[in-house]
């Protein structure tokens, strides 16, 4: 028996890569409906080699349906996400709408899986930003191992995940500067062709964005309440993919190499550290992959058992598609579909 599926926001960026994703991986799905706004009614998507034609959101009757997989912003899933959860549907939401709210558990599968147990409070279950997603999966491993007192992170993020009108702000202002037309951002403060924007989000009283600011309390929040951790989000002229410069100070000491070891066999993860030119991985290595990679492994000197990392992941797959339908997965794993576990 599998399970009824509906994928909230199935036009956009995340949601088309949901529908991959699902199968992709073969999620046991009956039935996969792909939902949208009315403005969308009728536009088709894929899903395997099947083509799907999108409903309206507000008109779909919920009932019958047991997995949502949420991806329309943080408006939609505030005011849907609870109505679906109350029909008996476990909604995971990608938006930043759920995150930090004590009833719903934030989860990324290699970091905390027996959070999701704390589902049926709502029946939602949120995934983490996509900058946070592929930095606990590097940090967890290294934290069991050395525990991590604090943690300076820069973000490179790719438009991707400013939306589909950003990747097109990105596309069309390279065209124009080729052929001298003139340029007027829209979508991001500044040019973004040929250029890096340090700024992700709003800004807050105290200086930092509000991206800087999830991927603080987000870790918090899944890997230790304890840790000590600074970002600064810049937004830079690649398409997909994500990457981080990471510096990381630990309680207990911990060489490179033994580092490099613990993350080779830690999951999710895939390492590509040699000292060489191009030993490396680079957002373009990453488009299209499950694994979040990890290179540049080396000891920081300037601070007591510190290391200083490379990371880098698609920002659509492991920062949001890939992990909503893992933590399907984990629920499916679990038997903690209702449906399901009563037959």
């Amino acid at each position: 028996m599998g399970l009824r599926v509906a994928v909230v926001g199935a036009t956009g960026n995340v949601g088309r890569e949901m529908l991959e994703i699902l199968s992709e991986r073969l999620f046991p799905a009956d039935e996969v409906i792909a939902l949208a706004s009315r403005r969308s009614i009728g536009t088709e998507v894929s899903y395997g080699d099947k083509t799907l034609k999108c409903k309206d959101l507000e008109t779909f009757d919920f009932s019958g349906v047991d997995l949502v997989l949420m991806s329309a912003g943080g408006a939609v899933s505030k005011e849907w996400s609870p109505k679906i959860g109350a029909t008996g549907a476990v909604v995971i939401d990608n938006s930043s709408a759920w995150r930090m709210d004590p009833r719903v558990p934030l989860v990324v599968p290699e970091v905390n899986p027996d959070a999701v147990h704390g589902y049926d409070k709502l029946n939602i279950i949120a995934n983490p930003n996509c900058s946070t997603a592929q930095l606990v999966v590097a940090l967890k491993p290294l934290h069991d191992r050395a525990k991590i007192k604090r943690v300076v992170v820069a973000t490179y993020q790719s438009v991707s995940g400013a939306g589909k009108d950003a990747m097109d702000e990105l596309w069309n202002q390279t065209k124009k500067l080729y052929v001298g037309d003139e340029i007027v951002p829209e979508e991001f403060p500044k040019q973004i062709a040929f250029n890096v924007i340090p700024h992700g989000g709003d800004f807050m009283d105290d200086g930092y964005t509000t991206e800087e600011w999830k991927i603080e309390v987000e870790t918090k929040k899944m890997l230790d309440p304890k840790i000590k951790l600074t970002a600064t989000s810049v937004r830079v002229p690649v398409f997909v993919g994500h990457s981080e410069a990471v510096n990381i100070e630990f309680e207990n000491e911990i060489t490179a190499g033994e580092a490099r070891e613990i993350l080779r066999e830690a999951p999710g993860l895939m390492v590509i550290d040699k000292h060489e030119d191009g030993g490396y991985a680079t957002p373009l290595d990453c488009v299209g992959e499950f694994a979040t990679f990890v290179s540049r492994i080396r000891e920081d000197k300037t601070v007591e058992n510190g290391l200083s990392l490379w990371v880098v992941s698609d920002n659509l797959r492991k920062g949001a598609a890939l992990n909503a339908v893992q933590i399907a997965e984990l629920m499916l794993n679990k038997g903690l579909f209702k449906r399901l576990r009563a037959a």
